[in-house]
């Protein structure tokens, strides 16, 4: 990916710590912390805030190229965002259909974090069952 082009076709202007930031993030294989990038990019040598990391976070969530997976704890890690992958939830019995974000990434996220665990494969269906609330307040 050209980082460069990247960044000025979502609108975002072009500096050497967005950049860099985008860069890490591009280049990890799942979701990494703000220490991450930082520590990433004073090992490169890139002279870089840690405010700045936070800033360019905060402006790639907004523009809908990262995603922000709470930890719990006050912790958060980042990921770049890929299709929008989607689960249809069904009410068995009144068969109405709600459709939500897949949660998995912030699932495997936290297990990553508690237990360091990471997984190589995915399996979870699309559509899910249950049942919804209206449904239960009738039963």
């Amino acid at each position: 990916m050209e980082i460069e082009q990247y960044l000025r076709q979502h609108g975002i202007k072009v500096t050497k710590g967005r950049i860099a930031v985008l860069d890490i993030i591009c280049k990890s294989d799942g979701a990494v912390s703000v220490e991450y990038i930082f520590e990433e990019c004073k090992r490169c040598g890139m002279n870089i805030d840690l405010s700045t990391v936070y800033r360019s976070l905060e402006l790639f969530e907004g523009k809908n190229i990262v995603g922000k997976f709470d930890l719990g704890k006050g912790k958060y890690s980042y990921a770049l965002k890929k299709e929008d992958h989607k689960h249809v939830l069904q009410c068995k019995l009144c068969h109405k259909e709600v459709e939500i974000d897949c949660p998995m990434q912030q699932i495997k996220e936290l297990i990553k974090d508690k237990t360091g665990f990471v997984f190589d494969k995915e399996e979870l269906d699309i559509k899910l069952e249950g049942v919804c609330e209206e449904c239960r307040k009738q039963e």
